[in-house]
């Protein structure tokens, strides 16, 4: 992004003076700072603090997939903008005073939408999830958080009109403010959730509510009384030109790029992990840390640091999207944060260095959230209308090579030719690396690449164009290389994920196979002979296979319920007579398996089946008068578990829907939790009957695969001959392994990284 003269100062310089009036006492002086201080600080704390925990409220009723926290993000971005239009046009009208006085008055009216709750809120099986949650989230949390989203600038310009000496440069107060956001994030998954359940959090919150009001009205007495006399404007200020149009478009870029990275980041980490607060905060908190220290008055990393740093770290993310690490996950996430930290760094850097004076504060912040909602719009409404995969990722780390500083002036020809031979260079060895790596060790892979690309990529870290372009094109001649593989048939992307239907070579016809994100979710085989047997993880020599041998309940008299449809593979085990429900929420799936014609295994069971559209726990818990012989509990996104179906109060509806003698099986592989502790903590705390079952270790054709299931039932004489058999084993939980509930499931307890 091209860089502009700007008469402001570098972060951590004063700005431009004020006069000011006689100078106050400084105890009081002290006082008023640090009274606004702690406003502006709680105010950003209550404001990010309701954001993981209305997004842990809210997962639940939408499957627990990672697109949640994405649109939540995306009404937070939007309704942070509207706080500061409205304190922008407050501002611009208003003197201070009737500012203090409206901002009391609409603080007192959003209290009236608290405590926050999702109470008896439910989407319907049909009904659009977007729409639907901004809906709920504009009549719930949206009110508080609107008004608290203009307290921050509202703040600092009250400060800058105070007479304190410090009062020309409110900005230190940004910093304060970003300072509470991401403390506020750190302390709800590993404060906040394990302590209080989600009630308790939403009071505790409107407790934090109620205490920032009261030190609002502090502050609007302050300037109700004139305890400190206002400055006059200065001349500096006066002659200080409004912000150009040019001006106002460079920071919203600056502020786009880093807000759009932030939500590709999420959801790529949280696909095949899991969505949960922690894995949420981690990335916005590294955000927020970035503004927090380049708006400090003293930036502890230099920026010329950081945009020395980032485009090797760049370039890095570009070879691990190359080469797909995000299985070696511990490896990958902090790599990806450390891209994601280095570019918010230097954009926010950017945007602290090309800051007005504080008399166009109000328009600085207004233009920084304008580009913080594009960035949201980007990801979360148009990405996945216009790309059948997670596209915008690989596209915005290109982008951030643009918002680094240009150089000033032209270029001579031999520089642009010497930055385009190291940028093809720099494509070469990336594309090089990638055609290797399959016959690397990874640690060599990456040491060998970090070393290469590096030397390379700091060479273009002044040509930003170049820079883009080699980092653009050797992640579009990827994409376009993955898109060109043989036998795709059907790719589709929606709120719950993204998925892909191959057909793959094999005898006889060969196979469809259904991929979600990164895993494996199902295969058929095309010969006529093989076309009703179960393969991947269901195979009749599996322990699927041997659930069924073992129920109770005739072949023939079963009720059987799955959560997770997939290919529907399970069906193969149906015979005539019985009764199976599928509870499957991603109506892209069900066209797959059910209307697509790519996978017959519910059109050729003998079994009568019906399919329920919606999240399996509500939709179980609203049919109380079904019970099941078997719940077969199978839902994952990529090879993520939505946590709230292995709950203790999930559980408890598992088991108002278990018919007499019925058996409750878990598909637990995975390769980055371990289920197993989880589902065996919560069958210990119920007094519950649990196996475990996996294999089969050898033997395996293709589209055969390894598995791990739990059995769970009221007592061991329900679990018949998996009760005593050498193939089933007692759960091996880790130590202190605590049962999931609905408010908190830690995550780190489990992680298998």
């Amino acid at each position: 992004m091209p860089s502009s003269v700007n008469p402001t100062p570098v972060a951590g310089t004063a700005g431009p003076a004020l006069p000011r009036a006689a100078a106050p006492a400084r105890p009081r002086g002290l006082v008023l700072l640090a009274t606004y201080t702690t406003a502006v600080f709680l105010s950003a704390f209550l404001l990010f603090l309701v954001q993981p925990m209305f997004g842990r409220m809210v997962l639940p009723l939408l499957g627990g997939t990672p697109a949640v926290w994405n649109t939540c993000m995306l009404f937070f971005q939007a309704a942070l903008l509207g706080g500061y239009l409205y304190a922008h046009l407050t501002s611009r009208r208003w003197g201070v005073r009737r500012q203090a006085a409206l901002h009391l008055a609409l603080l007192a009216a959003a209290a009236l939408a608290l405590p926050v709750s999702v109470a008896g809120a439910a989407p319907g099986g049909a009904e659009a999830p977007i729409p639907w949650l901004l809906l709920l989230m504009a009549g719930t949390v949206g009110p508080p958080f609107l008004v608290l989203s203009g307290t921050g600038p509202i703040l600092q310009r009250w400060f800058a009109h105070s007479g304190h000496p410090r009062a020309a440069n409110p900005y230190p107060l940004y910093a304060a403010s970003n300072l509470g956001s991401m403390l506020a994030l750190l302390a709800y998954p590993l404060w906040l959730e394990p302590r209080l359940r989600l009630a308790g959090q939403s009071a505790a919150w409107t407790l934090g509510y109620g205490a920032l009001v009261l030190l609002l009205a502090g502050c609007a007495a302050w300037v109700w009384r004139g305890a400190l006399p206002a400055a006059a404007p200065g001349a500096a200020e006066e002659a200080a030109a409004p912000p150009t149009a040019r001006e106002r478009a460079v920071w919203t870029g600056l502020a786009f790029v880093p807000s759009s990275l932030l939500l590709g980041v999420t959801t790529y980490i949280t696909t095949d992990l899991t969505p949960a607060p922690l894995l949420w905060v981690l990335p916005l908190a590294l955000y927020l840390l970035s503004f927090t220290l380049v708006f400090a008055r003293r930036p502890p990393l230099p920026h010329a640091w950081m945009v020395a740093a980032q485009p090797s770290l760049l370039v890095v993310v570009a070879l691990m999207l190359l080469g797909d690490f995000v299985r070696r996950a511990g490896v990958a996430i902090p790599l990806h944060l450390l891209g994601l930290f280095a570019t918010a760094l230097v954009c926010h850097g950017e945007l602290a260095r090309r800051r007005p004076a504080a008399a166009h504060l109000t328009d600085f912040y207004l233009w920084i959230a304008v580009g913080g909602v594009l960035g949201g719009v980007f990801n979360v409404l148009l990405a996945p209308v216009l790309f059948p995969d997670l596209w915008e990722y690989p596209l915005v780390l290109a982008l951030a090579s643009l918002a680094r500083p240009w150089p000033e002036g032209r270029m001579r020809p031999v520089q642009h030719a010497g930055a385009a031979l190291g940028a093809a260079a720099l494509a070469l060895a990336l594309l090089a690396l990638d055609a290797q790596r399959d016959s690397m060790p990874f640690p060599a892979y990456l040491a060998v690449g970090g070393a290469l690309v590096s030397l390379i990529s700091l060479g273009l870290g002044g040509t930003p164009p170049w820079l883009a372009a080699c980092i653009g094109a050797v992640l579009a001649v990827n994409t376009a290389l993955e898109r060109r593989q043989e036998g795709i048939l059907l790719a589709d992307r929606g709120f719950f994920g993204h998925f892909k239907v191959m057909h793959r070579e094999g005898r006889n016809g060969g196979f469809h196979v259904l991929q979600h994100g990164s895993t494996l979710h199902g295969a058929q085989s095309l010969d006529p002979v093989r076309r009703r047997e179960p393969l991947t993880y269901y195979i009749r020599f599996g322990p699927l296979g041997r659930v069924f041998a073992a129920l109770s309940a005739p072949p023939g008299e079963r009720r059987v319920a799955v959560v997770g449809l997939g290919t529907g593979t399970t069906a193969a085990y149906g015979h005539p007579g019985e009764a199976w429900t599928f509870y499957e929420i991603d109506p892209g799936i069900e066209r797959v398996a059910r209307r697509s014609g790519l996978f017959t295994y519910l059109r050729d069971t003998r079994a009568e089946v019906r399919v329920v559209l919606g999240d399996a726990r509500l939709s179980l818990a609203r049919e109380r008068d079904r019970r099941y012989d078997l719940i077969v509990l199978d839902a994952f996104s990529s090879d993520a578990i939505p946590v709230h179906l292995l709950t203790r109060e999930a559980l408890g509806v598992y088991l108002s829907r278990l018919a007499p003698g019925g058996i409750i099986a878990v598909h637990i592989s995975n390769r980055y939790l371990d289920l197993e502790s989880v589902v065996g903590a919560l069958a210990r705390e119920r007094g519950l009957a649990a196996r475990v079952g996996g294999g089969p270790r050898s033997g395996l054709a293709r589209y055969e695969n390894n598995s791990s299931w739990v059995v769970v039932a009221r007592t061991e004489r329900d679990l018949g001959e998996m009760a005593t058999s050498e193939l089933w084993r007692r759960p091996r939980l880790r130590p202190g392994a605590a049962p999931w509930t609905d408010d908190h499931a830690p995550l780190l307890g489990v992680l298998t990284l």
